[in-house]
């Protein structure tokens, strides 16, 4: 089957129709229109340094309902040597998860261009992280965006051990008592699989996303 070229219109092929990897189209740019508008319909941008932007929706999708997730004790007790932040340190974030390969890849997938793009939509309230310190400096966290009740997950980094797992632990805490439905993790890592994240088939994925797409959850990110 042929990939769908994007241009300059926001619109995108159904992610039902991508092909066997997952790509849906190719090519257009990461405005914040183009970017929230993939979200809601399911859809992110991953491309190595050199490509076109590839957009993915891939089958079966991985996700991570709230309520599965696995605090084991021994994270628990790993979670009291860090203090956390949310939207602290957005661009330092991204820049830590830019020096982490994604799996499957050689190099890393966050280009400065992405860096810059996700900036922008962290700017608008669309994008967010959560942090991690020890000792006052930076050791882990994640970041993500946010459509109605989904938090869409992108990447996370760790400079000490067990530092990434913490944040994220929080997060689910937050995105708990906040009212959000569940965390699409995008493509399976043993790493999320070991917190309860799960393989889902896509259609399964896009019905649960679009009945929470546009849900209004009001809260305040900045909790210290």
């Amino acid at each position: 089957m042929s990939i769908a070229k994007l241009s300059y219109q926001l619109t995108f092929p159904d992610p039902r129709d991508a092909d066997e990897t997952g790509i849906v189209a190719y090519g257009g740019d990461l405005s914040p229109s183009r970017l929230i508008r993939a979200y809601q319909n399911g859809i992110f941008p991953w491309y190595a340094k050199g490509d076109p932007i590839l957009w993915w929706s891939p089958d079966p999708r991985f996700i991570l309902e709230l309520s599965d997730f696995k605090l084991r004790p021994s994270l628990k007790k790993r979670m009291k040597h860090f203090t956390y932040k949310f939207d602290e340190a957005f661009v330092d974030v991204v820049t830590e998860c830019s020096k982490v390969p994604r799996e499957g890849q050689n190099g890393t997938w966050i280009q400065p261009e992405i860096i810059e793009a996700y900036n922008v939509l962290y700017g608008m309230g669309k994008a967010h992280s959560v942090e991690a310190y020890q000792d006052g400096k930076l050791v882990g966290g994640a970041y993500g965006v946010v459509v109605g009740g989904v938090f869409c997950g992108e990447s996370m980094f760790a400079r000490v051990n067990d530092a990434s797992k913490a944040a994220f632990a929080v997060l689910v805490e937050h995105l708990k008592e906040w009212g959000y439905s569940f965390i699409d993790c995008q493509v399976p890592t043993p790493h999320l699989a070991s917190l309860g994240a799960k393989e889902v088939a896509r259609d399964y994925f896009l019905m649960r996303l679009q009945n929470v797409v546009f849900e209004e959850i009001n809260h305040e990110w900045r909790v210290k």
